[in-house]
């Protein structure tokens, strides 16, 4: 039997507290580019190794950094005059039975794949790439070569999920998706891939403070930059009140969230380029901010600073034997299929704990914590401890599934 504990939390609802404060790094992000990149490369990875070797080989791709440029901005466009740099680091299976797979090369095209499918001003060939990968440790490598249908964890660390999203993380996370939607940049091409979104809610009060870079060559002048400014920023203030009036629908409370929105307000008139908020290439990246992987989103896409989060950074890492991937996104999972499966529950919380080399199904604790509606936690601890069982039981299936990038992690 595995050690799986039910409990009862007697706590308030994130919903509820007075304050909430939730974050989302959008797509053209310096660490978001940095945690989706190296996530591509080790999915890239695993079916390389599966294509060669059958099975999937120690990799961890969990260490990226990304160095700003410099550019030179201008009304009507300006240009890049040094290139950005991507650093990828940590460790690969570079030959196994004598047969050797290039690392290097896939690291490379897979960024320029990942550059030229979702940023669409930054040249995929005008980038310095540092290839830092080395061989694993002979221990840790040695985990993929011991036997066995499940593997064993490569690390004693521990991770929390929950579920649901509040409705403030919701609207956080839904405003960036909608600004970098195709079909935004089509209706908006002068706004920039490197969005923020800052929510704060205090009471039914919800502030979005969002920061979008216009691309230059979309915008003429400094009177030019304004009026498209206050375009897009009714834009998001129709998108925010759309949500919040559509959540009182669904939900069927009486009270609304009542939204407002700001957007890029370190911009100061009659200060020309220096006083707006303009790029060359969509992303700050260009010659503003560095990226690396871990300080972005959590992984179900938003930064949510009222709850317990994991420390772990999941991007890049293999997803057969890393528990800083597995148990970091499985924790989630599970909650989520706890809250939607078992009824009369507000809010779960999931706490997943390995111990280094023993088999990844075999935590030393999975723990949900329930925040019941009506009733207590014992009139459904059976149902939930079910739920836990059966997604540790499945847990081949959900690694290859992250193996395969069916899911996305930040």
């Amino acid at each position: 039997m595995r050690n799986i504990v039910i409990e009862e939390l007697k706590a308030s609802e994130v919903y509820r507290q007075k304050v909430e404060v939730v974050e989302r790094k959008g797509v053209g992000h310096p660490d978001y580019i940095c945690d989706s990149i190296m996530e591509q490369v080790s999915v890239n990875l695993c079916k390389k190794y599966l294509e060669t070797f059958g099975t999937i080989l120690h990799h961890n791709i969990d260490k990226g950094l990304l160095v700003a440029g410099e550019v030179k901005g201008k009304f009507g466009g300006g240009e890049v005059v040094s290139p950005m740099r991507l650093i990828f680091g940590d460790r690969a299976t570079f030959e196994a039975g004598g047969v050797e797979i290039d690392v290097s090369g896939l690291a490379v095209d897979t960024a320029k794949e990942w550059l030229s499918e979702n940023l669409r001003f930054v040249d995929p060939e005008n980038l310095f790439y540092q290839v830092e990968l080395k061989k694993g440790s002979a221990e840790l490598t040695d985990i993929f070569s011991r036997g066995g249908e499940t593997l064993g964890a490569n690390d004693t660390s521990a991770a929390v999920g929950y579920a649901p999203l509040s409705p403030t993380e919701r609207l956080v996370l839904e405003c960036e998706r909608h600004l970098n939607s195709r079909k935004f940049k089509k209706e908006h091409p002068e706004s920039g891939e490197d969005i923020k979104v800052m929510g704060l809610r205090h009471g039914s009060d919800v502030h979005l403070t969002v920061a979008m870079p216009l691309v230059d060559r979309f915008v003429e002048s400094e009177a030019d930059y304004f009026r498209k400014k206050t375009e897009l920023h009714e834009q998001i203030e129709r998108f925010t009140s759309g949500f919040a009036e559509k959540e009182v629908e669904e939900s069927g409370a009486g009270t609304a969230m009542k939204t407002s929105a700001s957007l890029n307000t370190l911009d100061m008139p009659g200060r020309g380029l220096e006083g707006v908020y303009t790029t060359v290439t969509g992303t700050s990246a260009e010659d503003a901010d560095c990226g690396q992987v871990g300080r972005g989103n959590r992984v179900n896409g938003i930064i949510p600073l009222n709850r317990p989060v994991s420390s772990e950074a999941a991007a890049g890492k293999n997803p057969v034997s890393h528990i800083g991937k597995i148990y970091n996104i499985l924790s989630h999972r599970i909650a989520d299929r706890i809250y939607r499966q078992v009824p009369d529950l507000s809010e779960v919380y999931v706490w997943l704990l390995s111990e280094i080399g023993t088999p990844i199904d075999r935590p030393q604790i999975a723990t949900a914590q329930l925040i019941m509606k009506k009733g207590s936690a014992g009139d459904v601890e059976k149902e939930a401890a079910e739920v836990i069982e059966k997604e540790l039981e499945n847990i081949q299936e959900f690694c290859m599934e992250l193996a395969a990038g069916k899911i996305s992690i930040c």
